[in-house]
């Protein structure tokens, strides 16, 4: 059967819970608007917005013997949700801390509205949740005449957990292969590693080397995005290369030319390569490679399910789709690289630096903090022979320095962020700063995150949370 979960920023979360429980023990309610995302296994709803319903006024003593939302407090919230694409989720809370259910009050009101409710949403899920302390059950009327539990809710953010009606219980060993991990995080968190599908968005220098952590970590489902073929100067920086993949027999300076376009034409995808190590790592991961670009839309749809999200890619482009699968879909990431600052002119080196910048749904986003630039996104739209006509001065043909280990300070740094924050391992003050290495002067500097609550990317009144109602920012397939 397919199954429907839900996401929720820890932000939003938080709303909700102070609306829930404020302290004085009682029932309180609220609608939680959601985001769709579709899937081929089910469905994620997106916690977007917490509509609380006011005590006496919205949220009242019903006719049966229980408290209910006021009819014109739900007509006005499911409209909105109906002009806006959004499922309506009904939310109450009971008492308790690690379990909860639905009374049979709760199961009949559902049975007398929501079908009306449904056909009112013209095609968006409607359905309700009963918080605990620690829990959460779900019962979901969907689009398709259907109606299912919800599976699990998750709350995502710097340190990640999972809700669900009552404590999962769990004879699953992991693999004896990672008995020195489990020592530390146990079965259980060996096993959520393996359930997570993982994308790494650029198999280069810094890619390769995430795919190669990601794999021995034992990450269940891998995802590797990168358009290009190996050629010789990336082979000192990419993790399993080799001069054959390279081609390099073709590609000497001393070939003919079409001997030349020969080998770079055959050479072998990058994506292929990472596959390669990754298998060799964990032979029982599910490694998914994509020999294209994040850019088009069909390559970024086949993200949308991801759980988590690296990208070590250096285009503007690609940040501008990865910053909008975070915030519209909910899914964390981290945008790791390197850089070696020289003058065109002298060659004369002027800064050197290793970058993890953790990007989830509640953090400002690389719009908010300068980190996507318009300008260069207008250049890499224009074709190839546009570019050269209108000369900018990042010339594609002027070649930047770049050296492993500088990509493995940024990947090292970042998938250790990802361990702690996917275990719910992270301390609560844990720093939240973009993290800058500086090597030349030995040192590391925070970055303070910016967030503008009007952006038209991760504010309210943008895409977040909104899921399939809204498009991606990329090319037509």
């Amino acid at each position: 059967m397919k199954s429907w979960t839900l996401t929720l920023s820890e932000s939003v979360m938080r709303q909700l819970h102070d609306q829930l429980f404020p302290g004085d023990g009682e029932e309180h309610a609220a609608v939680l608007t959601a985001g769709v995302a579709s899937l081929s296994k089910g469905g994620r709803l997106l916690a977007r917005e917490v509509i609380p319903a006011i005590d006496g006024r919205d949220y009242v003593p019903g006719t049966r013997g229980h408290r209910m939302l006021t009819a014109a407090f739900v007509r006005e919230a499911a409209l909105y949700c109906r002009d806006e694409r959004l499922a309506y989720l009904s939310v109450h809370c009971h008492g308790g801390t690690r379990s909860v259910s639905f009374s049979s009050t709760d199961l009949r009101s559902h049975e007398r509205g929501y079908p009306a409710l449904r056909d009112i949403l013209r095609g968006q899920p409607v359905g309700a949740l009963v918080f605990a302390q620690q829990a959460v059950a779900g019962d979901l009327w969907l689009p398709d005449g259907t109606r299912q539990d919800l599976a699990e809710a998750r709350v995502v953010g710097r340190s990640w957990r999972s809700l669900y009606p009552s404590p999962p219980v769990s004879l699953d060993l992991a693999d004896s292969a990672y008995d020195r991990q489990t020592r530390w995080f146990s079965d259980r968190g060996q096993l959520l590693l393996n359930r997570l599908k993982v994308a790494v968005i650029g198999a280069g220098g810094a890619g390769s080397l995430l795919v190669e952590y990601l794999a021995r970590l034992g990450v269940g489902h891998l995802v590797v995005i990168d358009p290009e073929r190996i050629e010789l100067t990336n082979l000192p920086r990419v993790v399993g290369s080799t001069r054959w993949d390279a081609r390099t027999w073709f590609t000497r300076d001393n070939r003919p030319e079409w001997m030349r376009r020969l080998g770079n034409r055959t050479a072998t995808p990058k994506v292929r390569i990472a596959a390669r190590v990754a298998r060799v790592a964990n032979p029982k991961a599910r490694i998914e490679t994509i020999f294209g670009d994040i850019a088009d839309a069909a390559v970024a749809q086949c993200l949308v399910d991801c759980d988590f999200m690296f990208l070590a890619a250096d285009t503007m482009q690609a940040r501008l789709v990865f910053n909008a699968l975070v915030h519209q879909y909910l899914i964390p990431g981290v945008q790791v690289g390197a850089k070696v600052q020289a003058d065109r002119s002298t060659g004369e080196i002027l800064d050197v630096f290793s970058v993890h910048r953790p990007i989830t749904p509640d953090l400002g986003c690389l719009w908010c903090n300068g980190l996507i630039n318009a300008a260069r996104l207008q250049e890499e739209a224009l074709a190839p022979d546009e570019r050269r006509a209108q000369r900018y001065v990042d010339d594609p043909t002027v070649i930047a320095p770049s050296v492993i280990t500088l990509n493995a300070t940024a990947t090292a740094h970042a998938a250790n962020d990802f361990l702690f924050s996917v275990l719910g391992l992270l301390h609560q003050d844990a720093q939240h700063d973009f993290q800058r290495w500086v090597p030349r002067s030995n040192e590391m500097y925070y970055d303070g995150i910016r967030r503008d609550q009007s952006c038209p990317e991760c504010g309210l009144k943008g895409r977040f949370a909104r899921g399939d109602a809204e498009r991606l920012p990329t090319r037509a397939s």
